[in-house]
């Protein structure tokens, strides 16, 4: 029986109810983060925290106090669920408002939800051969840096994906690789590490940018600039980043193979990488 905390209650996940009148399941009108643990201790989890406080900012999302108190609310489900490795889902929402209408309410109400979730395990060889991956239209909002729970356009790519028997789909937007439907996208072009800046066309990783200074510190040239997805198929290396899959290498996209059809050395130095640091904080 999984234990959830719900505004202000730890209660079994099959009690736990919002009601028809909050805004998030009217509305989508919320924000969302996921931490990973390891071995019981949190990865990045004042990133994440940051990050869902500029989320709420740019949504103009006031955070119930309860907000300061996550790391404490999370340890307790740790303990109570009795877990080591996992993810953790945080939701805020404005929360309940009567009568529906589009404007923010005078008075909001805002929802707290955290709750663990299990980590799903990659496909067989995923790290020695990579994943497959397609191209899809980007076709969401002008607000990507905000980790809204608005995710419909996300949702449908990653279905197309998994209907073609790939594992990601990539977002296009103007022939420029943005990003993919739950992921960051790097590709490796004449021994470059590019990956699209993080401005209001893509939500800025906390995995990302755990890449981008481990590249720093492997000396690996790195460019935060746009590519093309042509500039992508002839990549050396392509490769994806989440909290959940942390770093791992894409070899073919569209049914074409990426480079040599094999995970690259860029993308297996900054996977061990990622690793050592995992295992030192996380």
């Amino acid at each position: 029986m999984t234990i959830i905390y719900l505004n202000g209650e730890y209660l079994p996940l099959e009690k736990a109810t919002v009601s028809v009148e909050d805004r998030g399941f009217l509305f989508a009108d919320g924000v969302y983060e996921v931490v990973r643990y390891y071995q019981g201790r949190p990865f990045q989890l004042e990133a994440h925290l940051q990050r869902l406080q500029r989320s709420a900012q740019g949504a103009c999302l006031p955070l119930p106090k309860a907000v300061a108190e996550l790391p404490a609310i999370i340890a307790r489900l740790l303990a109570e669920n009795n877990l080591q490795d996992t993810n953790f889902y945080i939701e805020c929402t404005r929360g309940t408002a009567h009568p529906r209408t589009h404007a923010f309410p005078a008075e909001p109400h805002p929802t707290l939800l955290v709750m663990p979730q299990p980590i799903h395990s990659l496909p067989a060889e995923a790290r020695t051969r990579g994943v497959s991956a397609i191209t899809v239209p980007d076709l969401r909002w002008q607000r990507c840096d905000i980790k809204s729970i608005m995710l419909l356009p996300n949702v449908m790519a990653k279905t197309q994906a998994r209907e073609r028997g790939a594992f990601e789909a990539i977002l296009v937007r103007d022939g420029i690789v943005t990003e993919g439907s739950s992921t960051n996208i790097f590709a490796v072009l004449d021994g470059v590490l590019a990956t699209h800046p993080a401005n209001h066309h893509i939500l800025g990783g906390i995995t990302r940018q755990i890449v981008l200074q481990l590249a720093a510190a492997l000396r690996i040239p790195v460019r935060e600039e746009p590519f093309t997805v042509e500039q992508m198929y002839h990549a050396q290396e392509v490769f994806l980043t989440s909290t959940t899959s942390e770093v791992l290498p894409i070899t073919q996209i569209d049914g074409q193979t990426i480079g040599n059809g094999q995970p690259g050395p860029v993308t297996m130095r900054l996977f061990q990488s990622f690793q050592r640091m995992t295992e030192r904080e996380g």
